[in-house]
């Protein structure tokens, strides 16, 4: 399957694939149609750069201009890893790739399916998360299938995903190292490498061209209408009356993981929480539910890349 995956890459064409974080969908980097065509499969404006991954350190190199100390010393700390690092671009990376941006986010993903995959393809792999833009991210080939269908030409499954969330995007071009999206790698994991890292409240404008990936208002959201909660709202939801008249789950992060009944009780741990997330929000997208309700996690530093997910893939409780 790694040499037909390959063949299609060299041939334009795109693959899924498993990483640590979610499964992406891939086209050689280097190939202004190929790319077009992951944007065209998404329905993903044209304003949002791709994540390039790559084999390893040694071929991160070659696609970047400014390969710094510190982006040395944060992947060889973190890479294979749920890490990208944001560096001026290399040429050989088409422009379609990275929004019209000289500066290309580069990342070894953790998964042994990808890593052979991209040893074999000896390249540079563009690949955003394998669904339809907005949509929820997958986390199983099966994920991938049900959302894109025949718009990709092949699905490598490589099972669950192990993180679930999609990797901290961290910015080195500018004078301060700056987290342009939160995810797997932690502001205080970075910290301790780095010193001080900004990690601002972005937003992106629709009509611009975005610094990263997952910065668009809404993102990441189920099909079925979600709403969030905070845990001194609770009074203000009936799970046990509202679900009976079909329609609503609460997700609530609890010291055990439970499904599923009018309450989803979600692990108390972050990591194990990430895990779950978009797995359990397929599930509930297949309910035909009239509303998800999802408790916000606490406003916490461990908390901040699931907080920033359950937003964008949400509405505020009324």
């Amino acid at each position: 399957m790694i040499d037909q995956a390959v063949q299609h890459l060299r041939a334009g064409r795109l693959v899924a694939f498993p990483t640590e974080t979610v499964y992406g969908l891939g086209a050689d980097a280097t190939n202004a149609d190929a790319v077009r065509a992951i944007f065209a499969a998404k329905g993903r404006p044209a304003t949002n750069p791709l994540i390039v991954h790559v084999a390893d350190i040694e071929t991160a190199q070659k696609f970047t201009t400014g390969w710094s100390d510190a982006a040395q010393t944060l992947a060889a700390a973190w890479w294979p890893g749920p890490l990208t690092i944001v560096l001026p671009k290399h040429p050989s990376i088409v422009d379609e790739a990275t929004a019209g941006l000289q500066t290309v986010g580069l990342r070894v993903p953790d998964h042994p399916v990808a890593l052979e995959l991209l040893k074999a393809f000896g390249g540079a792999v563009a690949a955003p998360s394998a669904n339809r833009s907005n949509h929820l991210s997958p986390t199983t080939a099966e994920h991938v299938r049900d959302d894109l269908g025949d718009r990709v030409n092949l699905v490598l499954d490589g099972g669950p995903c192990k993180v679930g969330i999609e990797s901290t995007v961290l910015d080195l071009t500018g004078e301060v190292p700056t987290i342009l999206r939160p995810g797997g790698v932690s502001r205080r994991q970075l910290e301790f490498i780095l010193g001080t890292v900004r990690e601002p409240d972005l937003v992106a404008a629709p009509a611009a061209s975005q610094t990263s990936p997952g910065q668009m208002e809404r993102h990441y959201a189920p099909l079925t209408p979600a709403v969030r909660f905070e845990t001194a709202q609770r009074g203000l939801i009936h799970p046990q009356t509202d679900a009976q008249s079909n329609g609503i789950v609460v997700l609530s992060p609890l010291k055990i993981f439970k499904k599923w009944g009018p309450i989803v009780a979600m692990p108390n741990d972050p990591t194990e929480y990430a895990q779950h997330l978009y797995a359990v929000l397929h599930e509930l997208d297949g309910m035909r539910l009239r509303t998800i309700y999802i408790e916000v996690p606490p406003e916490k530093p461990e908390w901040i890349a699931i907080r920033d997910r359950i937003r964008r893939a949400t509405v505020p409780l009324d």
